[in-house]
């Protein structure tokens, strides 16, 4: 008996307040070498409404999965994270820097969901800029 396999998924993170730009193009370009290889993506924009972490550490109390800040995309993300297999989070330059949105983003996404939905997941970053500090964001993202 042969066993269907499940097709992997990625989401992929757009971190930048402009939904179609030059961030979108880098995801769309990794969108289509994993489609090429057989993975489905799902883009997911983070918008320029995100608060950051208040270190109340209610998530951690309540066990609960998600932040008690809510009304932006962190606990949209979290449902969406916890089915995925995969990550590619993408962000602009701002003045050497990642945008301070996907900063806020993933401090409390990867605070609420570092037990549960993201060990042994892989997952890759992306920045796009037009001049430098390339090199500094993207080794913050990594962090």
């Amino acid at each position: 008996m042969r066993l269907k396999r499940r097709k992997m998924k990625v989401i992929l993170v757009n971190g930048s307040p402009h939904k179609d730009g030059c961030t979108k193009t880098a995801l769309n370009i990794v969108a289509e070498e994993l489609a090429s290889n057989d993975i489905k993506t799902e883009f997911f924009d983070i918008g320029n409404n995100v608060k950051g972490c208040a270190g109340c550490h209610q998530c951690a109390i309540t066990k609960s999965g998600k932040c008690v800040v809510d009304g932006d995309a962190v606990n949209k993300f979290l449902e969406k994270a916890a089915k995925a297999d995969g990550f590619v989070f993408g962000s602009p330059v701002y003045f050497a820097a990642a945008s301070g949105s996907i900063n806020a983003f993933l401090d409390r996404v990867f605070y609420v969901g570092r037990n549960t939905i993201f060990p042994h997941k892989p997952a890759a970053c992306l920045v796009s800029c037009r001049r430098a500090g390339s090199t500094a964001a993207l080794d913050n993202l990594h962090k």
